[in-house]
């Protein structure tokens, strides 16, 4: 019986001796974090500022959240200043009504500028629409006047 111990004792210090020189395949190794709403390559300037500090007890949140980047359709961003507007008429500022519409303030700057372009440009459009229909309302009309008055003509024998 002494002599099964010895055995079992010499294979266990064997199977210790072995890990040790064995590598362990399954280790799992730290994955890299995928980066989202960045472009390749982009450096992130608040990194520094996000991480807590090792001081402090308690963790620090970061100051500035990124979230994914949402596209907006024009009707969207027509929905999002109309309301922002509505909220600065209403005496609110625009500090405020943009951060209840989820957006930021360069955003909201942008999107006007660009909507007073396409409403220029709506404009424009409507205007030559309404001169094409007063050219062809004047056509119709000379027309008209130009029948009417040759009707005039016969009934009087002038013609």
């Amino acid at each position: 019986m002494a002599d099964l111990k010895e055995t079992e004792a010499n294979q266990t210090a064997a199977a210790v001796s072995a890990k040790e020189q064995i590598p362990d395949t399954k280790e799992v190794m730290p994955k890299t974090r995928k980066r989202t709403g960045q472009r390749a390559g982009a450096v992130r300037t608040g990194a520094a500022k996000s991480a807590p500090q090792a001081s402090s007890s308690k963790a620090v949140a970061s100051p500035t959240v990124r979230t994914a980047r949402k596209i907006y359709s024009e009707t969207e961003r027509a929905q999002k200043l109309g309301a922002i507007e509505k909220q600065i008429g209403q005496g609110e500022s625009i500090r405020t009504a943009v951060q209840k519409a989820g957006i930021s303030e360069q955003t909201y700057y942008q999107w006007k500028k660009t909507a007073r372009h396409t409403k220029q440009s709506d404009e424009l459009k409507d205007l030559v629409k309404l001169e094409e229909e007063n050219a062809r309302l004047k056509k119709l009309l000379a027309d008209r006047l130009r029948n009417e008055n040759a009707e005039l003509r016969k009934k009087l024998g002038l013609a």
